[in-house]
C-alpha cells in the first residue's frame, strides 16, 4: 500500500458516503412530498397541492388521464369547487407504509404509499354538497413518479388507484361498486370542463373486485416484477 493508493481509496469512500447520504436526504423530501400532499388534501387547499406538480405532469385518476399543470388544476377541486378548508367537511387523509426508490443518478424517484381517509359532511352544515355523503371512508394506493427540477422534488407521474369506498354506517362488506363522490370519467377536456385529457378504457377494478395496483420495484428476493 502507497500514501497514493490510501488516498485514492479514502476519496472513493467519501464519494461513495457523499452519495449514500445524498440518497437518503432524497427519500426523505420525497416522503415528505406525498406527506404534504395529504395535509393539503385535508383541508382542500388546491392550488397549494398543483404547485406541488412539475409542468410536464401526468396525473391518473378514475380512467382519465391529467397532463400538466392544465389538467391538475381541472382535477383539483373539480369535484366539489373548493378552495380551502370549509367548516363542516372532514377529508382526513392518514398516508402510510411509504417505500421510496431513488434513480442512480438522483433526479427521478418511484414511491408506494396506502391512504386511508375519513370524510363526511357534519349535520350543522348549511349547504351540504349532495355528491358528498354524511360519512364514508375510502381506502387507496398511489404509486407515483417523482422528479428533482432545481433541486425541489416534485410529483412527475401521480397514480392513485381508490382500492374502496364504503358508507361509514353500512361498512366495507356492503360498499357499493360506483364511486361514491365523483364518477368514472366517460367526457374529455373541453367538452367536460373539468374533465381529463383522456380516458383510459379499462379503469382499475374496485372493491369487492380485486387487482394489483402494479408494483415499481421487483420483488426483494427473487428480483422478478410484480403486479
Amino acid at each position: 500500500m502507497t500514501i497514493e493508493s490510501d488516498l485514492a481509496d479514502l476519496k472513493r469512500e467519501l464519494a461513495e458516503t457523499r452519495h449514500e447520504l445524498g440518497v437518503l436526504q432524497d427519500v426523505k423530501a420525497v416522503r415528505e412530498l406525498q406527506f404534504k400532499y395529504g395535509y393539503f388534501m385535508d383541508k382542500c387547499m388546491f392550488p397549494a397541492i398543483v404547485d406541488l406538480f412539475s409542468e410536464d405532469a401526468v396525473l391518473y385518476f378514475l380512467g382519465g388521464i391529467y397532463r400538466g399543470k392544465a389538467g391538475a388544476r381541472r382535477l383539483y377541486g373539480g369535484a366539489t369547487g373548493l378552495n380551502g378548508p370549509v367548516d363542516g367537511l372532514l377529508f382526513e387523509h392518514l398516508i402510510v407504509q411509504d417505500i421510496v426508490d431513488i434513480s442512480p443518478d438522483r433526479t427521478h424517484a418511484w414511491g408506494r404509499f396506502r391512504t386511508f381517509m375519513q370524510g363526511g359532511v357534519h349535520e350543522t352544515h348549511p349547504n351540504p354538497p349532495p355528491n358528498i355523503p354524511s360519512q364514508f371512508w375510502e381506502g387507496g394506493v398511489y404509486e407515483n413518479e417523482y422528479v428533482k427540477e432545481d433541486g425541489v422534488w416534485k410529483f412527475a407521474v401521480f397514480n392513485y388507484r381508490v382500492v374502496w369506498q364504503a358508507d361509514y354506517e353500512t361498512g366495507w362488506a356492503h360498499s357499493k361498486t360506483e364511486p361514491l363522490m365523483v364518477s368514472t370519467q366517460t367526457r374529455t377536456f373541453p367538452e367536460n370542463p373539468r374533465g381529463p385529457d383522456e380516458i383510459v378504457s379499462a379503469p382499475a377494478p374496485r372493491w369487492p373486485r380485486q387487482g394489483v395496483h402494479p408494483f415499481h420495484y421487483p420483488h426483494p428476493v427473487t428480483g422478478e416484477p410484480l403486479g
